[in-house]
Parts: structure tokens; C-alpha cells; sequence
């Protein structure tokens, strides 16, 4: 048995070494400005234990938290594999993220070295400045930077408990939270995935799984990386989706198996249907949230299945529930039924079981002695929200999902109040905090909207400052979101501010969000809701 994702990719790395491990496709190679093409086993397993070695003798070791701002590059992975080996958590860091989510995540992670693009390591070392945080960057090829401090759990052996990577979700009532992931996590997360049957089975050695999908979430660290190092093959990470090439990358990359979120079977079907949409090796595809009406189409067009999971970052594999089996009733929003290694419960919101047929918020948890096994292991330097989490022994998701008398899951909506842009989870206290910073906003009030191509769009209402001059609301819009840009992933920022004379309240004054949804919904196409969606640009 393997006690650490090292150990695994060492593992294949020995079994295949002149197969392929990684391959990036034109598209990726041009964003980037690296080299295309393959890069086998062994050399991946080279360049690893060199990282091993330079990080060893600079003192970097168990217990050491380490940042990556490398986005999807393949020096991430390599960095990754070297730093787990000793014992060293990564800390994937949104390339998107600025000033003010930089402070937040250095300071809470207390990461003593980021390894970053030469472009961000200003903006790193100024954060880290702010955060009051001793530190350090290098860029992938860089020499190591001596640790500052002793490894806090030298001369422990590092096994599967070891934390392996600090990743951060968004909170629903403050910022974002850190989830403590261990090897374990991860190693169950690709024998999960090897040992799928059904629509979805794995051939050993053989599959090329392609992913547009970042390394900083969970998916792309856990399931699409972590079943490549389990059961041989190949990954084809790329930059990121690209609706007009991805299928064109993914002839070229030879792909088999295809990862998506739901806005992409949206855009490609958006293009006009060819001969060459079938022009493809995929067998199936994994992800979620693809729109009910595009489902059955897409799999006519493009011919393979769109196999449709539920998981998340706090769960992982373990309790992973997929419609990987038939029927898998396409176009319902159906996710799968209950595996046999996971308990379930759908309650009302009094804690009770709901009846076949009525949405319930989803509590799930390991079936046997340890209801938290290949779980994360809580969030960081948050125990009060981790037992909270976790209350009555079930691991409460916010989800709202209903089963039916077959025994069917089928999603419903999110309890919590997070806004998903095109897969990006946005918590709207963080957007709200930074949008109360503008001299000209009283307060702020952030909610999603629907968005036909991007599920949801960041809607803010503003109450505006008395001395506020509300003549020019379109500059004024302007002027708030170029705020916002200022200091948070362009994908938070505002796509529509609306500007209200007040926000809907609870008695103690605490905002009300079912009145704000509905709200939400209504405003686009007001005269007062002004649209700032040709704002939110992708930043070089």
C-alpha cells in the first residue's frame, strides 16, 4: 500500500517509464510559451527528485506549507510530487486572486515560500508584507530559498494522516475556508476512480484524460491527476477551456476520457454542428451541472455519455456519488444512487428525514467505524465551523437534493449562499467586503443572477453614500467594479450593479437572503440594474 501521493507516482513512474505521463497540446504550449508535446514517465519522475533533493537540503520538510502559483503549467505537478514527499503541504494559489485575497490566504495559511510566475512574485512578497508573514518566492526553475523555520513535524514519518495540500473553498458566512486535505484524501480519490465500472470504466495504463479544469480545485488535484498516477497513463492538463479548440486539442492529445462543468456542453453546442464533432477518441466524460436541456443533445452530437457527480472539497471520493451506471436518466439532473461505502440522509430543515419525492439538504458520511474516512480533516485554525459541519456526526453539505422511490438523486439547489460563475465557487460576504470599501457605497448586498451561458452572474446591490453623486450611475457602476477588480479575481467582480434605495434586512439588521435571490432575479433589465459584464475580462 502506498502512504503518499509520491509514493504512487513513483510507483507507475517505475512500472511505465517511456509511456507517456503528461502531454500538452498546441493551444496549452502557445498560452504558456512552453514546449508541446509529450513528456514520458521517467523524465517527470527525474525532474521530481531533483525538486526532492534542492528542497530537502534547504531545510523545507514535515509540517511546511509551501504556495504554487503555477496555474495549470506542468512545473505544478512536479512540485507538488517533490514537496509531498517530505512532507510538505502545497497551497494552490488562484492566479486570478489579488491584493486583498492574497493577504487573506498568506496570512491564514502562514505559507513560508510561494513558487510562483515572475509576473505575480511583487504582488506575493507585498501580500505577505501586509500579512505580517516572513516569506519567501522563487519561480519553478529558481534555486530553493532556505527555510525559515524547522519543519514542525520533523522526524515524524509522513503516511497517508499527512497533509497534502490546503485548499481553499468559499465560506457562505465569511471568508474562505482552508480545507486540510491528507494523502489519504487523495490516494482514495484515484482508486475510487480507477475502480469505476459501468458507463465509466478505466483501462490500466491506456487512458489520456483531458482537463481544462484548474489545479487549484480539487477536481484536477483529485481526481483527473490522482487516477493518471493510479492506474498509468496520461494526463493532458490544459490552460484552460477554450470553446473553439478544445475538441481540435483534444484529436490532438489522442484524450479518452473527457472532465467538464456544465457551461461547457452549453458553449460547444452553441457552435454549429460539423461532421468532425464525432471526430474524436473520448469515451465518456466526467463533471457536473450540465444544463438538463443540453444533455440528451450533446451526447447525440458529440457522441459520448456526460456522466454527471456530485462531490466536493470537504467530501472528495469519499463520498463521491456518480450516474455511472444505466439508467442514468439524461436530462434530469439525476447524479447517481448511493454507493455502498456512503450513508445517506436527506433532512428538512428541522433535521428530519424527508419522504421519496421532497428535496432535503444532503447529509453524507462514510459508511463503517469512521464516518470521516478519505474526508478532509477540517478547516484550518476553524474548529467551531468544522464541528459545525459536522454536527450530529453527519457531514451537513448545504446541497438540497431529492431521491426518488428508486432510490435516485437528482440536485436541486444550494442551501448555502455561494454564487457558481462557470464552475467558480464566490462567496458573497468576500465580494461584499471589498465592495463596502468604495468612498461612494453605504452598503452592499451580493446575490447570483441567472446567466444562460455561465449559470450564474455576480449581481451586487448598492445603497449609495448621501454625498454620493448617483447623476452618472453607468460611470458610477463602472467606477465600483474597477474597484473590485482591483483587488479580486475578475470572476467575482460585479456583472450587474443595481442601485436600491435600501437592502431587504432581517430584524437584527443581518441581510436577507431569500428576499435578496428574488431580488436578484428581477433587477437585470431595470433602469437601475446597469450591466458591467464586458468588464469582467481574464487578466494577462
Amino acid at each position: 500500500m502506498h502512504a503518499t501521493v509520491y509514493d504512487v507516482f513513483r510507483a507507475t513512474a517505475a512500472r511505465t517509464p517511456d509511456a507517456d505521463f503528461l502531454f500538452t497540446e498546441p493551444v496549452t504550449a502557445a498560452a504558456y510559451g512552453i514546449a508541446s508535446g509529450a513528456v514520458c514517465w521517467s523524465e517527470a519522475a527525474a525532474e521530481v527528485e531533483r525538486l526532492r533533493i534542492a528542497y530537502q537540503g534547504a531545510g523545507w520538510g514535515h509540517g511546511h506549507r509551501v504556495g504554487l502559483l503555477l496555474e495549470n503549467r506542468p512545473a505544478f505537478l512536479f512540485h507538488w510530487f517533490a514537496l509531498n514527499a517530505l512532507g510538505v503541504s502545497v497551497v494552490p494559489i488562484n492566479a486570478e486572486m489579488r491584493s486583498a485575497e492574497l493577504i487573506y490566504l498568506i496570512g491564514h495559511s502562514e505559507i513560508g515560500l510561494a513558487v510562483t510566475l515572475p509576473a505575480r512574485a511583487n504582488d506575493l512578497r507585498a501580500a505577505a508584507s501586509e500579512a505580517g508573514v516572513a516569506f519567501d518566492t522563487m519561480e519553478a526553475g529558481g534555486a530553493v530559498p532556505t527555510a525559515r523555520t524547522a519543519a514542525p513535524h520533523a522526524g515524524q514519518p509522513v503516511g497517508t494522516g499527512s497533509e497534502c495540500g490546503l485548499l481553499y473553498t468559499s465560506g457562505t458566512t465569511g471568508r474562505p475556508k482552508g480545507c486540510m486535505l491528507d494523502n489519504a484524501y487523495f490516494l482514495r480519490a484515484g482508486e475510487w476512480y480507477a475502480a469505476l465500472d459501468g458507463v465509466c470504466s478505466v483501462r490500466r495504463d491506456t487512458e489520456r484524460v483531458i482537463t481544462p479544469l484548474p489545479l487549484n480545485h480539487m477536481n484536477a488535484m483529485a481526481f483527473s491527476t490522482m487516477v493518471v498516477l493510479v492506474a498509468g497513463g496520461c494526463l493532458v492538463q490544459l490552460d484552460r477551456f477554450h470553446p473553439k479548440t478544445w475538441l481540435q486539442s483534444a484529436r490532438d492529445s489522442g484524450a479518452t476520457i473527457a472532465h467538464y462543468l456544465g457551461v461547457m456542453p452549453a458553449m460547444l453546442l452553441s457552435a454549429s454542428a460539423s461532421k468532425a464533432d464525432r471526430d474524436h477518441a473520448i469515451r465518456w466524460g466526467f463533471g457536473a451541472g450540465v444544463d438538463r436541456k443540453n444533455h440528451a443533445p450533446f451526447e447525440e452530437r458529440f457522441n459520448f455519455p456526460l456522466v454527471e457527480a456530485w462531490a466536493m472539497t470537504e467530501t472528495g471520493a469519499g463520498a463521491c456519488v456518480m450516474a455511472n451506471r444505466e439508467p442514468r436518466l439524461v436530462g434530469s439532473s439525476c447524479f447517481g444512487r448511493q454507493p455502498g461505502f456512503l450513508e445517506v440522509r436527506l433532512v428538512d430543515e428541522e433535521g428530519g428525514d424527508v419522504p421519496a419525492g421532497a428535496p432535503g439538504e444532503l447529509l453524507v458520511r462514510s459508511a463503517g467505524d469512521d464516518p470521516r474516512r478519505y474526508f478532509f480533516s477540517g478547516y484550518l485554525k476553524d474548529d467551531e465551523a468544522t464541528r459545525e459541519a459536522w454536527a450530529d456526526g453527519w457531514f451537513h453539505t448545504g446541497d438540497l437534493v431529492r431521491r426518488d422511490a428508486d432510490g435516485n438523486f437528482f440536485f436541486v439547489d444550494r442551501k448555502k449562499n455561494v454564487i457558481r460563475r462557470s464552475g467558480e465557487n464566490i462567496s458573497a460576504v468576500e465580494v461584499e467586503s471589498v465592495l463596502n470599501q468604495h468612498p461612494a457605497v453605504k452598503a452592499s448586498a451580493v446575490a447570483a443572477t441567472p446567466d444562460a451561458v455561465r449559470g450564474d452572474e455576480v449581481l451586487a446591490c448598492i445603497v449609495m453614500r448621501e454625498e454620493a453623486d448617483t447623476s452618472q450611475s453607468a460611470a458610477l457602476a463602472a467606477s465600483i467594479v474597477e474597484h473590485a477588480l482591483a483587488q479580486l479575481a475578475y470572476y467575482k467582480a460585479p456583472g450587474y450593479v443595481a442601485f436600491v434605495d435600501a437592502l431587504p434586512l432581517t430584524p437584527s439588521q443581518k441581510i436577507q437572503r431569500g428576499q435578496l435571490r428574488e431580488l436578484a432575479h428581477a433587477l437585470p433589465g431595470q433602469a437601475n440594474c446597469i450591466d458591467t459584464r464586458s468588464m469582467k475580462k481574464r487578466q494577462a
